[in-house]
């Protein structure tokens, strides 16, 4: 089974970005998106970032792996 995990871009640097999710910052590759910008919310799979969120798709998604990891 693969999992993304959806995660904000504090910074972009070329090809890569900062993301943090849920305060665990990691860097992550962009080569498979185009135009990510600071803020943004994405998915990452493997270090990668694969799909560009809007905020509110992101925060659901986040708040639905919550609910799934406390049980």
């Amino acid at each position: 089974m693969c999992l993304g995990i959806p995660g904000r871009v504090e910074e972009v640097e070329g090809a890569e970005a900062t993301v943090s999710f849920g305060g665990i910052r990691r860097r992550v590759r962009l080569d498979l998106l185009d135009n990510v910008s600071i803020g943004d919310y994405v998915v990452v799979h493997a270090g990668f970032a694969i799909e560009v969120l809007d905020e509110e798709t992101a925060l659901e998604m986040l708040n639905t792996l919550r609910e799934v990891f406390r049980e």
